[in-house]
């Protein structure tokens, strides 16, 4: 089976403006961004999609969120706000069969809820 793009970014085949790096996850720029600030978090175990997280893979999820925090802070969005996508399956929107997050920020993202 061929690698997905991002496991080829994770093992250096493809190049990326890498924002964040440790042992179990990965976060760079989208090369087709939509926002100003658009940043995609990915565990480097690859894992299809959210559909297929196993129980093990439940503590690096959650430290991704941590992670995607300290990088809205050091973007300077924390305090404004931003917005974090999961697309699921087909249906959902996905179109990397690998669990990805997607940072969004840097302008007002959808209407204001009063």
């Amino acid at each position: 089976m061929e690698e997905c793009i991002f496991c080829k970014i994770v093992n250096k085949q493809l190049p990326a403006e890498i924002i964040y790096e440790d042992a179990e996850i990965l976060a760079f720029r989208d090369i087709q961004p939509a926002a100003p600030i658009h940043i995609l978090i990915i565990p480097k175990k690859h894992i299809k999609s959210l559909i297929e997280i196993e129980k093990e893979d439940e503590i690096t999820i959650g430290k991704i969120y941590g992670i995607i925090n300290s990088i809205a802070e050091e973007q300077g969005v924390k305090e404004k706000g931003y917005r974090v996508i999961v697309n699921c399956g087909r249906d959902g929107g996905q179109e990397v069969p690998h669990l990805h997050f997607h940072l969004l920020a840097g302008k007002t993202l959808g209407e204001k809820i009063v």
